[in-house]
């Protein structure tokens, strides 16, 4: 396992370049949504609308933003990523490259990243304070009306993140798994 020092855009090549059980410190541009803003953007992308964002080679951060007063945001902890899965084809087939989330993923979701060559990071939960610290700039982009949940725009510096799943489809929850059981078992 390396650890990497990464800065955005997420190009193909870079992608490329990640393997399941990377550690990074991620720097850069990455927009904000959940459920109900991925499910109006590929409505509007269904309809054959531009959505509030260019996606190309962009990582989107599954996470709500409150902002306590004076904060440029409150803690960001990352929500299920599962909520994702019926919109993250969509939003890999019109250029989105990097997720960042928790848990575990369905196969259409692996298969699309391997197409589009997609990386899935993990972020870790109940860490959501130190993750907003990483955070030093919020812009609000589209779908006010959602509150925490709106489309917004955040530039992180050195934000720890782990890759999950490469775009070959490696599996970091899968690996973990068999080593450890293989381990336990003393093989």
């Amino acid at each position: 396992m390396e650890r990497r020092h990464i800065t955005l855009p997420l190009t193909e090549e870079l992608a490329k370049t990640l393997h399941a059980g990377d550690q990074v410190l991620l720097t850069g541009t990455i927009y904000t949504s959940r459920d109900a803003g991925h499910k109006r953007m590929c409505e509007a992308l269904a309809k054959g609308e531009k959505i509030p964002f260019d996606p190309t080679d962009a990582t989107i951060y599954y996470v709500g933003t409150p902002a306590k007063p004076g904060q440029v945001i409150g803690s960001a902890g990352p929500t299920t990523s599962g909520r994702m899965d019926a919109y993250a084809p969509t939003m890999m087939s019109v250029g989105a490259r990097g997720m960042i989330g928790k848990g575990a993923r369905l196969l259409e979701v692996v298969e699309a990243m391997k197409k589009y060559h997609g990386v899935y990071f993990g972020a870790i939960g109940g860490a959501g304070a130190l993750l907003g610290k990483c955070v030093t700039n919020v812009e609000m982009i589209a779908f006010e009306d959602l509150g925490a949940e709106a489309l917004r725009k955040l530039y992180v510096e050195d934000m720890p993140l782990v890759v999950i799943i490469d775009c070959e489809g490696n599996n970091l929850y899968e690996s973990g798994r068999a080593a450890y059981l293989r381990k336990r078992n003393g093989k």
